[in-house]
């Protein structure tokens, strides 16, 4: 049996609600613990990421981020 990913950094990381259900979410469908669904994204960022839409999507992200902060 191989052995599990072994996660040797850690940080402390502030979510919102909705972005820490959908990890949640992710990691519970993929089989996965929270810390390796984030190390997965991150080491597959290029691949898993729509280039087209993650401009778009930061750009509305950065846009509410002022009103959600109060």
């Amino acid at each position: 049996m191989p052995k599990r990913l072994r996660l040797t950094r850690r940080f402390n990381a502030a979510m919102t609600e909705d972005g820490y259900r959908r990890l949640r979410r992710f990691a519970q469908e993929a089989g996965l613990e929270e810390g390796e669904a984030l190390s997965f994204i991150f080491e597959n960022f290029d691949s898993v990421m729509e280039a087209d839409n993650l401009g778009h999507r930061l750009r509305l992200f950065n846009s509410e981020l002022e009103a959600r902060k109060k």
